[in-house]
């Protein structure tokens, strides 16, 4: 049997609704897993199965829950949409042999996917996946009576796990006013009626679920995030607190409206549990994610981990050893002591729970930092060029030495090649800037579509702007 373009990455297999994300490829997709579970896993312990907003996606959950139960496999299916984290709680809770979220995250509203979650309530590792997909095309088999399927709510338990991860009585004392945004996606109203019980101060928007994402990409960086500024500006708010389709990463607005990046949440977060809870273990962050990281690491007397991109390697630390925080550049935070997963509900929450016992804006927050540990502005384009193009661009920065002076006029001091290339630059501008932020570059290839990222960090906003644009006419040739 053919596998009809299902492919399994970190995550899971995602394609695009009525194109290759159809009933008869996403019928595939839970056959593999089924029959992973049954060779890798105890079948009888069960599959927790979980869906967001998209099109489709409650019955896409339905269709892969009869086919688990098919194979005598007992599912747990929810009974209305639910953030993935809440899922992934679920899973490790319950004890079940692993979970299938219907979900495509971020991506556009034409997108859908099925994401697997193993039996620790995280992404499955490499490994999982890889067996998942060898098993594409040879389904398990048939018992003579299916297992039963049984609609469930994973959200109560969820949701005390994330309000006792937070101090909600120091929020509710603090007189902070929040704007929230769901993004029409998975985090609904969740944070609006935690924050309606405990008497806290807030306005919502885009909570209605809407499978069009209308306008926007559920992600929440700019210029999605745009409409929760303008909404927190004129509601006269502290902070605007942003999950994204699935609810499992974390974006914000300042009470200026201002969008505070992915890498200044992590590190008012990092520095707050360093300082205030003084909780053991490691940090890991991926290898395009701020270094501010590694200066409040420094400081605290902590290792800093970096790796690749993506979730997967932050799990896998958590999975090994001991590990407070791990995260990486598009808002994806995750503690070992909740769970090995990325969660923007709870990250959510402890932005506010920050902010209240600082007694400070979102705004003031982020400034203190950049105060203590000097100025990190960071940037990223997407450039959607033909695959010879990306290519070349790859090959020609691996063949850059120190000294080679090709970026806005920095000379490259030395290369990491860890995922992507990642080029430290020597940033004249630096030396007259107090405890200035390294300066680096890195550009990245998708490995699955015309798709070269590059990122940078530096010192300052127009540093930032002629790095990202040099950047662009090199990665053009």
């Amino acid at each position: 049997m053919s596998n009809s373009g299902v492919k399994f990455g970190t995550d899971g297999w995602r394609g695009v609704i009525a194109d290759d994300f159809t009933f008869a490829n996403v019928r595939m997709a839970a056959d593999a897993i089924a029959a992973y579970i049954h060779a890798k896993e105890d079948p009888a312990k069960g599959l927790c199965i979980a869906y967001d907003t998209r099109f489709g996606s409650r019955a896409f959950a339905r269709t892969c829950a009869e086919v688990a139960a098919a194979t005598g496999i007992p599912v747990m299916l929810a009974r209305a949409v639910t953030p993935t984290p809440a899922l992934s709680f679920g899973v490790r809770e319950r004890g079940a042999a692993g979970g299938i979220m219907i979900t495509s995250s971020h991506n556009p509203a034409q997108w859908n996917g099925v994401k697997y979650k193993a039996w620790y309530g995280g992404s499955g590792k490499p490994s999982i996946m890889t067996e998942i997909e060898s098993c594409l095309g040879k389904p398990a088999a048939r018992p003579a009576r299916p297992a039963p399927i049984t609609e469930i709510d994973f959200l109560p338990s969820y949701l005390k796990a994330i309000e006792s991860f937070a101090d909600l009585d120091l929020i509710a004392r603090s007189g902070m006013k929040f704007c929230i945004d769901s993004m029409y996606g998975a985090g609904g109203t969740i944070l609006s009626g935690i924050f309606t019980r405990i008497g806290v101060q807030h306005t919502q928007i885009r909570s209605n679920p809407d499978p069009l994402f209308p306008g926007i990409n559920p992600e929440p960086i700019e210029p999605h995030i745009r409409a929760l500024g303008d909404a927190v500006v004129a509601s006269h708010c502290h902070a605007g607190l942003c999950t994204d389709g699935d609810a499992d990463r974390i974006g914000a607005t300042d009470e200026h409206g201002n969008f505070v990046d992915p890498h200044k949440i992590y590190s008012v977060l990092l520095s707050w549990v360093l300082r205030r809870k003084g909780w053991p273990g490691a940090v890991t962050r991926a290898v395009n994610t701020t270094k501010m990281l590694d200066r409040i690491c420094a400081k605290h007397g902590r290792e800093l981990i970096e790796h690749g991109i993506g979730f997967k390697f932050v799990c896998d630390y958590m999975l090994e050893r001991e590990i407070v925080m791990g995260g990486e550049e598009s808002g994806g935070i995750g503690f070992q002591r909740h769970l090995p997963e990325r969660d923007g509900l709870l990250n959510a929450l402890l932005l506010a729970n920050v902010m209240a016992e600082e007694g400070k804006t979102l705004g003031q927050l982020v400034a203190d930092l950049q105060a203590e540990y000097g100025e990190h502005q960071y940037g990223r384009i997407d450039l959607h060029i033909p695959d010879g193009i990306k290519n070349a661009a790859i090959a020609r920065a691996k063949q850059l030495q120190p000294g080679d002076i090709v970026f806005a006029g920095m000379p490259v001091l030395h290369a990491n090649t860890m995922d992507g290339v990642k080029l430290y630059l020597s940033n004249p501008e630096a030396r007259s800037k107090p405890n200035a932020a390294e300066t680096w570059l890195l550009l990245r290839a998708s490995g699955t579509e015309p798709l070269l990222r590059i990122y940078t960090e530096s010192c300052s906003k127009e540093s930032v702007k002629k790095l990202l644009e040099s950047a662009r006419a090199f990665a053009m040739g």
